[in-house]
């Protein structure tokens, strides 16, 4: 077989009687990661330093996963100035928040034969947001339905970090001021104290 050193260097082809001697030797382990060659490659590794590395990896990737969201609101074509703010709120807390917004205009009875009002209302939304967001899936009609997906300008990742870091500022800015309220606190009863 094929031996690699710990290190990566190659020893050479040698006997697995030699290899395993090496391996007790140098207290590691004698791992095979080429089976099919010709012949076979073995390593010589700590096995149980390397399953936790590779575990460690796995377990760092999970947590850097992002898994995407789809938020949806529904609208109609004669909405109200106010209702619309609130609407509009509604995608922009979640455009910052790094997920996607799948706008739905919905179209009952006579408003289906006006849909371009549902368009212009999509199409005003959509600039509103514009700094926050920008038009993945353009306006379509969908049965009684109009539909628009609108993607954040952030990635999720890219939020997810400017708010730890933003909470760690908070963390460490209440924790300088509270240091000081302490400090504060003593003095503040030793004058009451002489005042009385």
């Amino acid at each position: 077989m094929r031996l690699v050193g710990p290190n990566g260097e190659q020893v050479g082809i040698v006997r697995v009687e030699d290899a395993l001697r090496l391996a007790a030797e140098a207290d590691l382990d004698l791992v095979e990661v080429a089976p099919m060659a010709r012949p076979p490659v073995a390593k010589l590794m700590d096995y149980g330093k390397y399953k936790y590395e590779a575990a460690m990896k796995a377990r760092e990737a999970r947590k850097n996963q992002v898994n995407t969201v789809i938020k949806e609101i529904k609208l109609r074509p004669k909405i109200d100035a106010h209702d619309y703010g609130t609407k509009k709120g509604h995608v922009e807390r979640f455009l910052k928040a790094g997920d996607k917004v799948k706008v739905t205009i919905m179209f009952r009875g006579r408003e289906q034969s006006r849909p371009e009002l549902g368009f212009r209302l999509l199409q005003r939304l959509a600039e509103d947001v514009a700094e926050l967001g920008f038009v993945e899936s353009s306006p379509k009609q969908d049965g009684r339905n109009m539909v628009m997906v609108l993607g954040p300008s952030k990635k999720k990742t890219v939020v997810r970090s400017e708010k730890r870091r933003d909470a760690e500022r908070a963390a460490q800015a209440q924790h300088g001021e509270g240091g000081q309220d302490e400090q504060q606190d003593p003095s503040a009863e030793t004058t009451e104290v002489s005042t009385s």
